[in-house]
């Protein structure tokens, strides 16, 4: 099975244009914090641009720009017509299990935000057979290194990982940490796309399981 991996379009999606393939995955942060007063728009492009790709299955999950994307779940609206949303949540195609959540730590405000002495909680809800690991947030230590050489993975999903065996986790949130690394079993991939200008410079990351 072909994964296409996206993360922190910010509302620059529509970079990238036309792709196809068998699964499209968004890492969350869909859209700019900064431009909230836009961000329903943008959710409904977003949407129709996934309408407008070319794959058997896409699935998106939050990030912490996604403050329009949390209201929306949880006053239990469906955001997306043409993807399927994961909260907290697995599904299953093909034989491939997946899991997505948009937990993130430190950025009180922010959507998805979760205390620390909570996210520990939340991450034994990833599936012990999850195949790929969807998560806004890096792991500590894997890709999560800001611009400013701030360390801003969760320690929390890290000690989780040591439990799991997933082919491919993937993530975003850290700009600068974009790229894949590869660590015994695992394929860690930091789909992250943009700039610090928040203007896509990337290409997806492809891979194979």
């Amino acid at each position: 099975m072909q994964l296409t991996i996206i993360a922190d379009t910010h509302g620059d999606h529509e970079a990238l244009g036309s792709m196809s393939g068998e699964v499209l995955i968004h890492c969350g942060d869909v859209l700019n914090l900064f431009n909230e007063p836009w961000n329903d728009l943008v959710l409904e492009r977003i949407d129709a641009w996934f309408g407008r790709q070319e794959f058997d299955l896409i699935l998106c999950i939050g990030g912490n720009h996604d403050v329009e994307l949390q209201r929306l779940s949880a006053s239990g609206h469906k955001p997306f017509e043409n993807a399927h949303y994961l909260e907290g949540e697995e599904y299953t195609f093909e034989g491939v299990k997946f899991f997505g959540a948009p937990w993130v730590p430190h950025l009180q405000g922010h959507a998805f935000f979760v205390e620390d002495d909570s996210l520990a909680e939340k991450w034994e809800h990833i599936p012990g057979d999850v195949d790929v690991l969807i998560t806004h947030t890096p792991p500590y230590g894997i890709m999560d290194t800001s611009s400013a050489g701030l360390v801003l993975g969760c320690p929390h999903l890290s000690r989780k990982l040591a439990q799991l065996n997933p082919g491919v986790h993937c993530f975003g949130h850290v700009h600068k940490g974009s790229g894949v690394e590869k660590r015994d079993n695992t394929t860690f991939i930091n789909a992250a796309l943009v700039n610090r200008d928040y203007k896509v410079c990337r290409r997806p990351f492809v891979v194979e399981i």
